[in-house]
């Protein structure tokens, strides 16, 4: 005998369309479901991974990712919204405020960089798998960021961003927008190899690693306690502040 099938309506705003087909996009979707499904997995199933999702309203009242639907159901959902207030007791975000530390998939290594270089604590490794990803931003209560929608539906994962452009410098000032991130900018105080705090040295402690000429020029050293990897105010420190100062104005 097969089970009773059920309606619901669903509305999804703003940069949640992103997730839809053109033809579903900011328009009321009629979801044909069996049982009693929680609300995050009809969400999800419709194209939207949960992370995306700052408040759900059913029949106009707020509800968790936990609801379970019901019949003829009218649900609205909405993402994050610079500018948007709600009523206390609405958002995810309000009830769970995301981290600012973050942890990328493997194909973001240049926002990786450009991250570390703001100072923001940005875990990333060329080798890690999604279910890593997952795993790490679980126990170490991280954003995951990353261009794979799949990656952002593993259930483990509790903030999370899918990044729209392509380009790095557009990917790191749509991450510093959503996230409010300025506040948090400690420019140049990490590692751009390892994420480490890097703390000051004696020139003396690192000699034997320095050009010919740095040795003559510069007597302000910086070395990452992991990798050992020197830094010094160069020429690159100009460009770098220059970035910074251009990032700085998002």
């Amino acid at each position: 005998m097969s089970m009773q099938q059920h309606t619901a309506t669903f509305r999804f705003h703003g940069g949640l369309n992103d997730f839809l087909p053109k033809g579903r996009r900011g328009s009321a979707i009629l979801y044909i479901y069996n049982g009693t499904p929680a609300i995050k997995d009809s969400i999800e199933a419709l194209g939207v991974p949960h992370p995306e999702v700052d408040v759900i309203l059913v029949n106009g009242k707020p509800v968790s990712f936990s609801y379970l639907l019901k019949e003829n159901d009218a649900v609205e959902v909405y993402p994050v919204e610079e500018g948007r207030s709600w009523p206390v007791g609405y958002t995810m975000e309000e009830r769970n405020p995301p981290p600012h530390r973050f942890v990328l998939d493997v194909h973001l290594g240049t926002l990786a960089k450009s991250m570390r270089m703001l100072g923001l604590d940005t875990y990333y490794q060329t080798d890690l798998t999604d279910a890593a990803i997952a795993r790490i931003a679980a126990a170490e209560e991280r954003v995951v960021l990353t261009r794979d929608i799949g990656l952002l539906k593993q259930k483990s994962i509790t903030w999370g961003y899918w990044l729209r452009s392509q380009l790095a410098e557009e990917q790191l000032e749509e991450v510093i927008r959503r996230y409010s991130l300025q506040p948090s900018f400690r420019p140049f105080a990490r590692c751009l190899a390892c994420n480490v705090p890097v703390q000051q040295v004696r020139k003396e402690e690192v000699l034997e690693q320095l050009p010919p000429k740095t040795r003559v020029y510069f007597e302000e050293f910086y070395r990452c306690s992991s990798c050992s990897r020197v830094y010094w105010k160069g020429s690159h420190y100009e460009h770098m502040q220059k970035f910074v100062a251009r990032i700085s104005r998002t």
